[in-house]
């Protein structure tokens, strides 16, 4: 590890690129799971909700994501990644922001209600014989 910058007397550096260390767990205050109902799938897609007022219990993090929701609408393992924190921290951060109204995540179709595969065959075979 490099020594810390000028003003910076304390905060542990990785390196001059990377900037200041923070642990995950220092984001999410310690926590591994996210608070809201249910589990946040990877693939739900994240929308910001109209007319939620941002409070003063919304960190950086917080704030980045919502601003990355803004831009059109992501999945959060496409948040993840344009946030560049882990997936973990994400997923406990967007736990907050649903609970706070301030998203709400479009899941996908469960399996169960996908249309029969069989009928999907016969519709192509039909459109092929065309």
């Amino acid at each position: 590890m490099n020594p810390s910058p000028p003003g910076d007397e304390g905060a542990l550096w990785y390196d001059d690129e990377a900037g200041p260390m923070v642990r995950a767990y220092t984001i999410t205050g310690g926590r591994t799971r996210p608070d809201s109902e249910g589990d946040v799938d990877l693939i739900a897609v994240m929308v910001p909700t109209v007319g939620a007022v941002l409070g003063d219990d919304l960190d950086e993090e917080h704030l980045a994501l919502l601003d990355l929701c803004r831009d059109g609408p992501l999945t959060v393992a496409e948040l993840a990644a344009e946030a560049d924190l882990a997936l973990g921290v994400v997923r406990v951060l967007l736990g907050d922001l649903l609970r706070g109204g301030h998203l709400r995540a479009v899941r996908p179709v469960p399996p169960a209600e996908l249309p029969d595969v069989g009928l999907l065959k016969d519709v192509i075979n039909g459109l092929r014989a065309l």
